[in-house]
């Protein structure tokens, strides 16, 4: 079956398949551009953008700076194809500079989960660019619908994101192995939300691996899918060399889901985590070092002053310095051990494709 396009709000993609956003950078403009070329929605993931950019660019610059900077290099490097970025909601700090930067690059999407995005639309008028929220739910999907509505807005697209999917997962650790949770039970029952409010279109998420799994979710009524894992095991994607092999090497056995306290060490985002267990930052015995910031919280004082994963944390040592383990995983942090975040597929990776030749694959060429 020849994968149909998509057309969502002021783009239109020819073919259904979004990449997803993996921070923190893994998917940057070289990934994003090459997805967009091959008829894709290429997607930069915002995560981590202001330690990236300032970086490689040899310059402290903002998290607004860094995501322009970022983005426009994503639209040079896709020819002018469709371009989105993925916004995390549990960084609280970057949330809305990042939006505004998005919608002033004049971007196609913003992807927008880890957290129910439920003042996106307020932040700032869109204009062209699509606001898409990611969800786990149909209760979730109506709750955001319902508060967009009161800024008057609905959702252009939206992003249903099953269990199997990799790094933050939307679901309690009992719903992670639970059939009832799986992405083809939870699919109804969005669906017939997503008709109730004008046909939104739903893209799936969390799992899906070839062709066929494609073909599989349209059949029962998606309008496209997002894939992330298949991505990372990609030339384009700047994962380090030593974390491509990571999945390379990795057995069934070594992903797992990690959510203190049933599983621990943990995120300090509170969510279940997918992870490689073979990640160095689970063989170094020594307190978190958080001194990026980026998923800091607010405070008793309402100021972002609060992570459980900083040394003076009532347990510190029950969660993982996300930041710089992330950082890490990309290069950007090579004093700090890397955390690998995957999907529950990973270990079917075998070989390290070009996006050319991933996308022909998923095509079905």
């Amino acid at each position: 079956m020849r994968l149909p396009g998509l057309a969502i709000k002021d783009f239109q993609l020819a073919n259904c398949i979004f990449q997803g956003g993996m921070g923190v950078g893994i998917s940057l403009h070289p990934l994003a551009g090459a997805v967009a070329r091959e008829g894709g929605l290429g997607i930069v993931s915002s995560a981590g953008l202001r330690t990236i950019v300032s970086v490689r660019d040899t310059e402290k610059v903002d998290t607004y700076t860094a995501v322009r900077r970022e983005l426009e290099r994503a639209l040079d490097a896709s020819c002018g194809l469709p371009v989105g970025i993925n916004v995390m909601c549990a960084v609280v700090g970057d949330y809305e500079p990042t939006i505004r930067a998005s919608i002033d690059a004049g971007i196609s999407a913003i992807v927008s989960g880890a957290g129910l995005p439920l003042s996106l639309p307020g932040i700032q008028p869109p204009g062209h660019t699509a606001l898409i929220p990611i969800i786990s739910s149909a209760r979730a999907f109506e709750l955001i619908i319902k508060r967009w509505e009161k800024l008057h807005y609905r959702p252009d697209a939206v992003v249903l994101e099953g269990p199997m999917a990799g790094g933050h997962l939307g679901f309690k650790m009992h719903e992670v192995d639970d059939p009832a949770f799986s992405l083809e039970n939870i699919l109804p029952s969005v669906l017939e939300v997503a008709h109730r409010y004008g046909d939104i279109p739903v893209i799936v998420a969390g799992g899906i691996y070839t062709h066929e799994d494609i073909v599989r979710f349209l059949a029962m009524g998606a309008s496209g899918v997002q894939m992330a894992t298949r991505f990372l095991a990609t030339n384009e994607s700047t994962a380090t060399d030593a974390y491509k092999q990571a999945v390379l090497s990795a057995g069934i056995d070594d992903i797992t889901v990690v959510s203190h306290p049933v599983s621990g060490p943990a995120s300090p985002c509170g969510l279940p985590f997918r992870v490689l267990t073979n990640s160095p930052i689970f063989s170094v015995n020594r307190p978190p070092k958080c001194d990026k910031g980026y998923v800091l919280q607010r405070g008793p004082d309402g100021k972002l002053t609060e992570c459980q994963a900083t040394p003076q944390a009532a347990n510190p040592k029950a969660f993982l310095c996300i930041c710089n383990g992330l950082l890490s995983s990309a290069g950007y942090a090579p004093d700090e051990p890397p955390l690998y975040t995957v999907g529950s597929n990973a270990y079917r990776v075998k070989e390290i494709l070009s996006v050319a030749t991933l996308m022909a694959e998923l095509r079905g060429e």
